[in-house]
């Protein structure tokens, strides 16, 4: 784990589907309430999977969990509430606010935004970033970055747990 003042970073090296649900499943038990997820990757670097990891742990059925590229939201309710974006097709972050994401992220669920570097200047000081990169055909590397002293725990407790 790398600390700077800042913020926090760790490092996640998935080599297959099982390790990228085993992180969702880690960081369902770790996010507070009201945590923010940034999701950012290139298309198919598994940031749905994630999600749909995460929600599983949360009691939510999986198969529920699909990218809301055309309806921007999905709200998913389990053992703890999701928020689900995904603003690929969003312009920026002026349209993005045209959505009342504050709203989501004050409701005290888990909000996860895929596609978030389109809408970095809309995203809350604390929160949580996890970029996905593509470093095989079914590995990935996750680093995940938190930001504000909750989130940055949080991050600190999933590390010593994967």
């Amino acid at each position: 784990m790398n600390i700077n003042s800042n913020m926090q970073e760790y490092v996640f090296l998935s080599e297959n589907l099982a390790d990228t649900d085993r992180l969702g499943t880690a960081l369902a038990a770790a996010l507070p309430d009201g945590a923010v997820v940034a999701l950012c990757g290139t298309l198919g670097a598994g940031k749905t999977r994630l999600v749909q990891a995460l929600a599983a742990a949360c009691g939510i059925d999986r198969s529920e969990v699909v990218s809301p590229t055309f309806v921007l939201c999905h709200e998913h309710a389990g053992s703890r509430t999701l928020y689900h974006f995904d603003v690929y097709r969003l312009s920026g972050d002026e349209e993005f606010q045209r959505l009342g994401p504050q709203e989501y992220f004050s409701a005290g669920g888990i909000t996860l935004i895929e596609w978030a570097d389109k809408v970095t200047a809309s995203l809350p000081d604390e929160r949580l970033e996890i970029v996905i990169e593509v470093t095989g055909e079914m590995s990935r590397r996750f680093t995940l970055r938190a930001w504000g002293q909750e989130l940055e725990s949080a991050l600190a407790a999933l590390s010593l747990t994967l």
